[in-house]
């Protein structure tokens, strides 16, 4: 019997209108665009600021443009898995909501959280439906609001986050193209660094939450830089390695755009220069869930079948990864 591989056979994005610059914010709080461009490496992020829009209005969109143009029908998806940290609801998921909105009938739908690692665990996650034989066409998403956890009174985390979403059709081939490896990990070490304190079960919504500002995203930057850099450095190299890659046959490396010296630290591990490497964190800040399939979705006009990519991300939790694509399509086509 032939071997399935899961295989990427079109990208799809979103992201919204309003442009928050490093000017605006240096007026929020004391900060400005040198700082701002020398320790993180961003210029503008965008952000979905109509009221009453969430993370599956940018999903939607994101989503409907794939399904355009790989020309499917709704009919024919298998599965929805939505990456996000910031769903519309705690329940129901935000897959569902966007089950409902592309029409979808015959699909099962849920979301996944691992943070900004997300896009990587859903990568592995459909790779696997579709190796089992039970499914032949998955739609992924990356998606997040994080305007909605940013304390904009904040001058260490308001200049990082933006919003954004980005989808991936993911489809049965017995070609020798697709998702081919990955290494994924979990440091549980990770809860006290990065996390949003107030909000779950241990700690519900109440007065004293929301006067003490408990439902922000809180981070201690300098310990999540360090394991960002050490393990998104170490899991790529493994990744290639374990496949034979190195800075010859390496086309791309995408890497969660976090931080511009998070993303220098890996590519100069791996001897790649930077004109390899997807970069636009300049344009988007790091959009958790969203980073990955937006890089394909700038890049995929440069993308050629047959590439080697190599995608890693980090995030809290700790969860950090490292997948290998064979890409399957040329870009420039828009669609396999």
């Amino acid at each position: 019997m032939e071997k399935i591989n899961a295989v990427i056979t079109g990208v799809g994005g979103y992201v919204p209108d309003y442009v928050l610059t490093n000017e605006e914010i240096s007026r929020m709080v004391d900060t400005n665009d040198e700082w701002i461009m020398t320790r993180i490496g961003v210029k503008e992020r965008r952000i979905l600021n109509e009221e009453g829009l969430g993370t599956s209005y940018m999903a939607r969109k994101a989503a409907k443009q794939l399904m355009q143009k790989t020309g499917s029908n709704p009919d024919d998806i298998d599965a929805v898995i939505v990456a996000t940290t910031t769903p519309d609801y705690h329940f129901p998921s935000t897959a569902s909501i966007l089950c409902e909105k592309l029409g979808l009938k015959n699909a099962f739908a849920f979301d996944l959280q691992a943070a900004c690692c997300g896009f990587l665990y859903l990568m592995e996650t459909a790779a696997s439906l579709i190796a089992s034989g039970r499914h032949k066409k998955i739609i992924i998403v990356g998606a997040d609001k994080m305007s909605s956890m940013v304390n904009y009174q904040d001058r260490a985390t308001c200049p990082i986050f933006g919003d954004g979403a980005a989808a991936c059709m993911v489809e049965a081939t017995t070609e020798d193209y697709g998702i081919m490896d990955s290494i994924l990990r979990t440091d549980g070490k990770g809860l006290p660094f990065l996390h949003m304190k107030a909000g779950g079960s241990v700690c519900p919504p109440s007065y004293f939450t929301v006067d003490h500002k408990m439902h922000y995203l809180y981070q201690e930057g300098r310990t999540v830089f360090k394991y960002a850099v050490s393990n998104m450095s170490d899991i790529t190299a493994t990744i290639a390695e374990r496949n034979g890659l190195d800075k010859e046959n390496i086309n791309w490396v995408i890497p969660h755009q976090a931080n511009l010296r998070i993303i220098d630290a890996v590519a100069s591990r791996l001897e790649v220069p930077l004109e390899k490497v997807m970069i636009n964190i300049q344009r988007y800040g790091n959009t958790s869930g969203a980073t990955l399939p937006l890089c394909l979705w700038d890049y995929e006009k440069q993308l050629k079948k047959g590439d080697n990519l190599i995608f890693t991300a980090f995030g809290a939790g700790f969860t950090y990864g490292a997948v290998y694509v064979k890409w399957g399509y040329d870009g420039s086509n828009g669609k396999r």
